[in-house]
């Protein structure tokens, strides 16, 4: 391209336009594309961090990697967390007992998921111990049937810590006037709050050998869990363990124990893109109206242009360098303003709160109360490539139109 294809172009950029509505088009198509750029990079950012905030808090209470006899009891978990141990991203093995049960408190009754754990063990695949509201982790000893209890399980029974609980197994006893159901009670020895209604609203953690004994599981347990390096290899891992451990054992990872839910937050992610996208996409063409009606403009100037010998092809540069500088403007623009949201955006929401005195999502109803955001440098290069060769693409048929222009014609009235 000769460099005066380049000097007119951008003067023609910088020039105010005869007609001041094409003006205002080539305006509103930088705003359209700045406006449609920001808001895709923010909504990216937002989704990347409830997606973060989903997986840190499923992960603060779930493991990276379990290991089950399925149905059955799982004998000799020593041996079976040895042979786990071995493999380099396993940093840390502890057993469980998974059942469930009916927890009663005066009148009120609720349903839970109860874990048996090794409390010093389950600190080093949980984080339990974070979360703790009340009381501690330790405080669950063998023998003396302590339980902690979820927040909102707990506010649902109207207990508190040092009360009593009444714990109903669905294990029945028989006796010669039929099957009645066990009971024992146990004393409320803390209170965890992860920000997870499911496990908040439903888990209940006893004492490993408390759990053997009431739900009859002798020396076994239900599985045992693992943490690794990389959460992100969990697959890979239990695929080795698959054929590293000798004992018939079912090996599921985090991915496929809360599957449909990540792959939902995923899908949404990805037509939140397209959606906006095509907003994106709308803004880009408008430099296609404000081209052409720049070409109607400027024919005058083509047709002296081109009797002074500059080619058609000149010319179509002159006027993509034109719509080029607008799409990039309008990508600059976006790019910034985009970050700068993505990087604030709970500032902004708390100051639209604090002024229309609303709150977005609130704690009772949503699982997540905050409006949590994840730049990622790929979200921000992909939006704006895909937004400048939008603008690009959007240059051609003015250009092509402008070099079509009869010189002869275009002077007939000048």
């Amino acid at each position: 391209m000769n460099s005066y294809e380049l000097f007119i172009g951008l003067r023609y950029t910088r020039s105010r336009q005869r007609t001041r509505f094409i003006s205002f088009i080539s305006v509103m198509s930088v705003a359209g594309m700045a406006l449609g750029m920001m808001v895709l990079i923010t909504v990216l950012s937002v989704m990347n961090g409830f997606q973060r905030e989903i997986r840190t808090r499923i992960l603060g209470v779930a493991s990276h990697v379990q290991i089950s006899a399925g149905d059955k009891t799982l004998d000799g978990w020593q041996e079976v967390a040895a042979e786990a141990s071995r493999h380099e991203q396993v940093l840390a093995a502890a057993p469980y007992i998974n059942a469930q049960g009916l927890l009663t408190y005066g009148s009120a009754v609720r349903g839970a998921f109860i874990r048996g754990i090794l409390p010093e063990q389950e600190e080093r695949v949980a984080d339990f111990a974070r979360h703790m509201r009340s009381g501690r982790l330790e405080a669950l000893r063998a023998n003396e049937f302590g339980i902690i209890l979820g927040g909102q399980l707990a506010r649902a029974l109207g207990v508190a810590v040092g009360e009593k609980v009444v714990l109903v197994a669905p294990q029945g006893q028989v006796t010669p006037a039929g099957i009645l159901p066990r009971l024992k009670q146990f004393t409320v020895v803390g209170v965890f709050n992860v920000d997870h209604f499911e496990y908040d609203s439903g888990l209940a953690l006893v004492h490993l050998e408390d759990a053997q004994k009431l739900f009859r599981f002798g020396a076994g347990v239900s599985g045992v869990r693992l943490k690794l390096k990389d959460l992100f290899r969990s697959g890979v891992v239990a695929r080795d363990l698959s054929r590293a451990i000798a004992k018939p054992v079912f090996i599921s990872d985090w991915t496929m124990q809360h599957a449909n839910l990540l792959r939902a937050i995923q899908i949404e992610k990805r037509m939140m893109f397209l959606i906006i996208f095509l907003i994106i996409a709308v803004a880009a063409f408008n430099i296609v109206s404000s081209l052409v009606m720049a070409v109607k403009d400027k024919q005058a100037d083509i047709a002296i242009l081109r009797t002074l010998g500059a080619s058609p092809r000149s010319i179509t540069g002159i006027f993509m360098i034109q719509g080029t500088m607008i799409g990039v403007l309008g990508t600059v623009l976006g790019v910034v303003s985009g970050v700068l949201l993505a990087l604030n955006v709970d500032t902004v929401v708390l100051f639209i709160e604090n002024l229309f005195g609303f709150k977005f999502f609130a704690k009772d109803v949503y699982l997540i109360s905050d409006l949590p955001s994840e730049l990622q440098i790929p979200d921000v290069v992909i939006t704006a490539v895909a937004s400048f060769a939008l603008s690009l693409v959007a240059t051609i048929y003015p250009s092509y139109r402008a070099a079509k222009v009869n010189p002869a014609e275009a002077l007939r009235y000048e």
